[in-house]
């Protein structure tokens, strides 16, 4: 089930889980690093009624519990995420990384991720393959470990 936090409650309600609330996500860290390629391209097919099939993509498994965690966990935000300009500085690195932010920050950091991937096909595992979600995870555990 798709669990959404508002602007107004998501910062008591994403600082009240406990480590054992995102051990679930952090236990993808493993899987990430191992991970060298986050899609598959499943290339034209013609099947048996002559009906050809365009090339498409497929992500990986790992990519795809990721996005099944985040929508269940309750640390999707529903906000602005197009007019953050924070995030997207953070993003693109221009800021001052993962671990300058605090959690409820990096949970915004994967709404606007997740959002944005339904707008631009794609971007998800372009942020898997930038490295950009596995800092994002490990830096949620470095300080869920202070």
């Amino acid at each position: 089930m798709l669990i959404i936090l508002s602007e107004d409650n998501y910062l008591e309600t994403i600082n009240s889980y406990d480590k054992a609330h995102w051990q679930t996500l952090l236990d993808l860290i493993p899987e990430i690093e191992a991970n060298k390629k986050f899609v598959d391209i499943v290339e034209r097919e013609n099947n048996i009624d002559g009906v050809i099939q365009m090339p498409y993509f497929r992500v990986s498994k790992t990519v795809h519990k990721f996005h099944n965690l985040v929508d269940t966990m309750g640390i999707m935000i529903s906000f602005d995420w197009g007019s953050w300009q924070e995030g997207k500085d953070i993003l693109e690195g221009k800021a001052f990384g993962f671990d300058r932010v605090d959690i409820p920050t990096k949970c915004k950091l994967i709404s606007m991720i997740i959002r944005n991937d339904r707008f631009c096909d794609g971007f998800l595992v372009s942020m898997f393959e930038d490295g950009i979600i596995l800092g994002i995870l490990k830096s949620i555990e470095r300080q869920l470990n202070l």
